[in-house]
This record gives C-alpha cells, sequence and structure tokens, in this order.
C-alpha cells in the first residue's frame, strides 16, 4: 500500500511540474510573438519607425514587449525580451533574457513601454553573446535616430553599438537606457527549449528556431531584408558603358 501511495504521489509531482512547465512555454511564446508585433507596430509608419540604413546594418536586435519603468525623470526598469542575431544561414532563433536596472530619459512615473535594442557591429554583439553586460558600460549605446534614414555624421554612426528605442501610447522615439544590465534568463530558456541552451549557442545559430517562436524571426527577417533592399535600390550601381573595338569611336552618351 505505501509503494503503491509513493508510485501515485509521484506520478502526481511529475503531472504537476510538466504542466507547470508547459505554462511557462506557453507564456514565453506568447511575449516571443507580442515582440514581433512590436516590431510590427513599430515599422508600419516607416517615416516613424527604425531606419533603413540601422536595420539594414544590424548584427542582433532585440525586443522587451511592456518594459516596466518606475520612478519620475530617473528611476529603475524590469523586463523580459528575446534577443535574435545575423548568423551564416540567417537570423538565429530567440534567446530570451532579463533587463534590469539603469536609468531613464523623459520617465514620467510607472509607465509600461516596448523596447528595441539594436545592436549594430561585432563588438556590440561580442558584449550581448557574453550573456550579462551592462548597457553604456560593457557597450557604448545612444538613443536611436528615427525615420527612413539617418544621416551619417550622427552620433550613432560615430560611437554607439548599441541604438535604444521606447514605443508608448503609439509613440517611437529613442531613449536612454545607460546602465541596465542585460542577463541570460535560464529558466526561460530551459521552458522554451525543454534544457539549458546558453545565449552564445542560440545567437550563434547552433540552436534551432523552437516551434511557435517562427513569427518574431519572421519579423525581423522581413524588415531587416526590406531595409537592405531599400538602401540597395537608393544607390544603385552605375551601369558598365561598352568598350569601343580597337579604330571605333566611343559610343555616344545618352542625353
Amino acid at each position: 500500500m505505501k509503494k503503491l501511495a509513493i508510485v501515485v504521489l509521484m506520478a502526481s509531482l511529475c503531472s504537476s511540474a510538466w504542466a507547470e512547465g508547459g505554462k511557462r512555454r506557453q507564456a514565453e511564446l506568447e511575449r516571443i510573438q507580442a515582440a514581433g508585433r512590436v516590431l510590427d507596430q513599430t515599422m508600419a509608419a516607416p517615416d516613424k519607425g527604425i531606419p533603413n540604413n540601422i536595420l539594414s546594418d544590424a548584427e542582433c536586435i532585440a525586443v522587451v514587449p511592456s518594459l516596466l519603468k518606475g520612478g519620475f525623470i530617473v528611476g529603475g526598469a524590469y523586463g523580459k525580451g528575446v534577443a535574435t542575431c545575423r548568423t551564416a544561414k540567417g537570423w538565429s532563433a530567440p534567446a530570451p533574457f532579463r533587463i534590469e536596472g539603469g536609468s531613464f530619459g523623459l520617465q514620467i512615473g510607472g509607465e509600461a513601454v516596448d523596447l528595441v535594442m539594436v545592436i549594430m557591429n561585432q563588438r556590440g554583439m561580442r558584449a550581448l553573446l557574453s550573456n550579462k553586460f551592462k548597457v553604456g558600460v560593457d557597450a557604448s549605446a545612444a538613443a536611436g535616430p528615427v525615420g527612413r534614414h539617418a544621416e551619417g555624421a550622427t552620433d550613432w554612426k560615430m560611437r554607439a553599438q548599441v541604438l535604444t528605442y521606447s514605443r508608448a501610447r503609439g509613440v517611437f522615439a529613442g531613449i536612454s537606457l545607460n546602465g541596465a544590465a542585460i542577463h541570460q534568463d535560464k529558466s526561460d530558456t530551459r521552458a522554451l527549449y525543454g534544457h539549458m541552451v546558453s545565449f552564445k549557442s542560440i545567437l550563434t545559430g547552433v540552436a534551432p528556431v523552437p516551434a511557435g517562436s517562427e513569427s518574431f524571426i519572421s519579423a525581423v527577417e522581413k524588415y531587416a531584408a526590406a531595409a537592405k533592399a531599400a538602401e540597395s535600390g537608393k544607390k544603385p550601381p552605375e551601369p558598365e558603358q561598352p568598350k569601343a573595338a580597337a579604330g571605333e569611336k566611343p559610343p555616344e552618351q545618352p542625353k
């Protein structure tokens, strides 16, 4: 009888653990899908979204749906999000992370905002792959410019490795995020992948994209590819002029 009771208890515990794991995975998938919607809503108005020449050059993109801010003018924040990076095979699987602390520009009350971070170069990407870094400390950061195209002489082009944006009440703008710490969320990683996978393995393309998380990766691919195409179309290569054979006059140029 005691053995039967133990077996029933163990089965009940396993069932509860499995159900809890399923709930956590579903919650993470919903967060990933929300991150895709943030990008869709952000890029719905190109004149007020992330500039093409930023998206086309981005090494990684991280999104935090509903970052919770506190305080007035100076305060902390907490949120969960997902990141993806460029690899030789395309954009990587989503990597869950937490963001905590930091000081924010233009804070008012306890407003929740959507946060988008664009990692612009290999140094910024290495900081992200380290699994734990502080924005503005381990990687230089700046509030990102908004619009179809960011001029080449701006601050972000000269020194920023991470560009940060916020979206609240339909308004999308650059935001200061210095001092915020980013860590891999290990519990959410286990829930999403079924076991622990390192930040580096996910973001370098080793881990496959989990079922149900494709919408976020598809959104990143879509907008990055569109930005690249827009940038290429803006400065088309000069057509090569046919060479004249020996003894012939060169062809006249069209007027």
